[in-house]
């Protein structure tokens, strides 16, 4: 049985088991724990949109046959722990609503949430105020182990960033909740890193649920370390067999970026809520479509040729060749279906991904006429340069897209999300009172188990 004490306390695993143990709630500063809430409503709206899609269906008719204590959100169902948390992150992850991160990179509610749900639904004691300090704590572990991995060189080598470093921080959060020891910590993180994996899916349903690989692995490694079980030590900084070693390979890492100015720093605040259903790096040319089209520089029976800049970093994963007939969640990570839809009906929505829109012809014909080139800038920009028949030209750069850190959504702009998101799917008591309970979650002792109570009921589809 392990002792209470990481190996090598001041080592970067041993600083983050310990600060993952002493760090309490008072001492979250009152901006983070404010957007904190509003970053778990916005999943919380993703998580419901997401729960009856076509593949969340497949998924849910496939993995569910027992009950058990895990809330299966929307189905009216349960199922065991580990099984609920891979469900409810595929639907959260279901339709590119949900949060991402530019710098790391990486889906947090989809890997936090479902794994907080499941273990406060094992506990059923969970106050709301533990419940939001473990979401904090989820957040600032993936942040930084994404940093110390070098997400983004990830993503180059066709890495599922957020599903490589997902686990560790899941095991954070869930391990939060079960009121692990510093060493119990270690070995969580430990038994999480071991489990990492994920390969880039653009075309794939299986893109879906990604992230909820992730969760259930760190789930596990929790519940493992909680009692008792032995994860590989110092996981951070060895060498043979460390995690940063393994995964790093081909690109440089960081480990002191595991513990740099914990207590100090707070990624949650540079989380990205996302305006448009859309894969995040698609972003910077949707902006630059819809100023386009705002200014009156596109008219779609005169537009020859359409041109746009993505980062070097993401041009593998934004700009892979699309053909007819297409898949939503193939057209939702290619930034040339996304900046066509964005052109012709100034928004990328549910509207323009469901089914029945998919083989458009208006989208197709400038979806043909769109080459996309490398930039030299960061992922967060891009440029979209239009070309009429009579040979002149129109352009837009974006610096910063719509809730980036540069310009995120504010609160009200996310609990409107929240409710365009749910206004179809629940009725608007439910709604109501999801967002109330949400956004003064650390009021409520009992909030995770009325949370559960609301979340569990069936929902409509929202592609109906």
């Amino acid at each position: 049985m392990a002792g209470a004490t990481p190996t090598d306390p001041d080592g970067p695993t041993g600083r983050l088991a310990t600060w993952l143990t002493e760090t309490a709630t008072d001492a979250i500063p009152a901006d983070v724990t404010t957007r904190a809430r509003h970053l778990i409503l916005d999943g919380v709206g993703c998580l419901l949109v997401g729960a009856r899609l076509p593949w969340s269906r497949i998924a849910v008719r496939s993995l569910t046959v027992e009950p058990g204590s895990g809330v299966v959100a929307g189905w009216d169902r349960t199922a065991d722990a580990a099984t609920a948390v891979l469900l409810n992150s595929s639907f959260i992850q279901g339709f590119e609503l949900d949060d991402v991160s530019y710098q790391i990179p990486w889906h947090a509610n989809a890997v936090l949430l479902p794994v907080l749900l499941a273990v406060a639904g094992r506990r059923g004691e969970v106050t709301g105020a533990e419940f939001l300090r473990a979401e904090v704590l989820g957040v600032e572990t993936g942040a930084r182990v994404g940093l110390a991995l070098g997400g983004p060189q990830l993503v180059r080598q066709g890495w599922h960033s957020g599903a490589v470093f997902g686990g560790p921080a899941a095991a954070a959060a869930g391990g939060v909740l079960l009121d692990l020891t510093p060493a119990q910590f270690e070995d969580a993180l430990g038994i999480a890193a071991t489990q990492s994996c994920g390969l880039m899916a653009n075309e794939a349903m299986v893109k879906r649920m990604q992230h909820g690989f992730a969760a259930r692995n760190g789930l596990v490694a929790a519940m493992l370390a909680a009692g008792g079980y032995i994860g590989t030590k110092r996981i951070f900084e060895r060498g043979y067999g460390g995690y940063l070693t393994v995964y790093g390979s081909g690109h440089d890492t960081d480990p002191s970026r595991i513990d740099d100015a914990l207590g100090e720093h707070w990624y949650l605040r540079e989380q990205t809520i996302k305006p448009y259903a859309a894969m995040g790096y698609t972003h910077p040319a949707i902006d630059a479509a819809l100023a386009l089209r705002a200014a009156n520089r596109f008219d779609p029976t005169a537009t020859e040729r359409i041109e746009v800049e993505v980062a070097e970093s993401v041009f593998d994963h934004t700009a892979f060749p699309i053909h007819r007939p297409i898949e939503s969640v193939a057209a939702q990570m290619s930034v040339r279906y996304v900046t066509a839809a964005a052109l012709l009906d100034g928004t990328v929505s549910l509207e323009q991904l469901r089914p029945d829109q998919l083989d458009r012809d208006d989208v197709w014909r400038l979806v043909d006429r769109t080459t996309v080139t490398r930039g030299s800038g960061s992922a967060s920009q891009g440029r979209v340069r239009l070309t009429d028949v009579d040979g002149r030209t129109h352009e837009h750069h974006t610096d910063a897209p719509l809730g980036s850190v540069e310009r995120p959504l504010d609160d009200a702009a996310i609990v409107d999300k929240y409710r365009d998101l749910t206004d179809r799917i629940i009725d608007r008591r439910r709604q109501r009172t999801i967002e109330d309970l949400v956004l003064h979650l650390d009021e409520h002792r009992d909030g995770p188990a009325a949370l559960l109570a609301l979340l569990a009921p069936a929902v409509g589809d929202a592609l109906d």
